[in-house]
């Protein structure tokens, strides 16, 4: 792997490695939500939620679109959720 491939490995590892960003991953598997949707799967205040998305968003692991007053994401990177399942299935191993 060469520095920057690595660089952006970090990157996007980084732009998950938060327990929110985690569930928000979660909740998208599932299809395109708005941030209200996302807001009450996650439990978080808007804020907060927004500026994750933004965060995702901003390191390819997100899209969004707009409707009308409703924005829509979606995962953009479908190895994110393939990342969440490794390493979760590997704590459910491990027991933790």
């Amino acid at each position: 792997m060469n520095n920057e491939t690595a660089e952006h490995v970090a990157n996007v590892l980084k732009a998950m490695a938060h327990p929110v960003r985690l569930k928000i991953v979660e909740t998208l598997e599932k299809g395109e939500k708005t941030v209200s949707e996302i807001m009450a799967a996650v439990g978080g205040k808007q804020s907060i939620t927004s500026q994750q998305l933004n965060m995702m968003k901003d390191k390819g692991i997100l899209a969004c679109r707009k409707e009308g007053a409703n924005v829509y994401y979606r995962i953009e990177n479908p190895n994110a959720i393939r990342l969440l399942h490794c390493i979760h299935d590997n704590c459910e191993k491990k027991g933790t």
